[in-house]
């Protein structure tokens, strides 16, 4: 047993998921057997729906995509990313912010957010805060954040959000939903100037 303990997080590493189109079930396969261009065939476990897809960088998972996209550009987008490091599934995911509000949830079907995190955390709720993106009179870009009426609330660096708090983000800071832990990345400006 002491054997395969220290290898499987190296494994864990070339385990791509791949999502049900009926049902949204996922099933992972190690990416590393397949060659870029091969066509493979899944049938669910759970709907029994039979599927394909083709192995390359498009037809990844959406997690694994924003991560690879991110990584394109040194990490950074134009207006930050936010950072999962710990969720449910234990898979990074990177999402780029937008200017203005940037309303963060738990992926769900039919439920519309600007960040959908992937997670069965049941404590994360669909809609949970919110992060907003703008520019000051120095044309300096200020990140806000705030709880949506989550059920277990919103915490920057372990302190409880209010109903009302609005609280200014900083690059690094460490935000909590549920279960799940986010960063935030601030985009740096070029040279010292934007």
């Amino acid at each position: 047993m002491g054997l395969y303990r220290p290898i499987t997080p190296f494994i864990e590493q070339y385990m791509k998921r791949v999502r049900c189109p009926k049902c949204d079930n996922y099933i992972q396969f190690d990416e590393t057997k397949y060659e870029a261009g091969q066509s493979l065939v899944f049938v669910c476990d759970k709907c029994q729906k039979q599927f394909s897809i083709r192995i390359g960088k498009s037809k990844l998972n959406a997690g694994s995509r924003r991560e690879e996209k991110a990584d394109e550009s040194d990490g950074l987008q134009e207006f930050g990313n936010i950072i999962v490091i710990e969720n449910v599934f234990a898979y990074k995911q990177v999402f780029p912010l937008h200017e203005g509000d940037n309303l963060i949830g738990r992926r769900n079907r039919g439920t519309e957010v600007d960040i959908p995190i992937e997670s069965n955390d049941p404590s994360l709720d669909r809609r949970h805060c919110y992060i907003n993106v703008k520019r000051n009179k120095q044309g300096e870009l200020v990140y806000t954040l705030r709880d949506n009426n989550s059920i277990t609330g919103t915490f920057l660096m372990n302190e409880l959000l209010g109903p009302k708090d609005q609280i200014r983000l900083e690059d690094g800071d460490v935000v909590t939903l549920g279960a799940t832990t986010l960063i935030l990345q601030k985009s740096q400006p070029d040279d010292g100037k934007l």
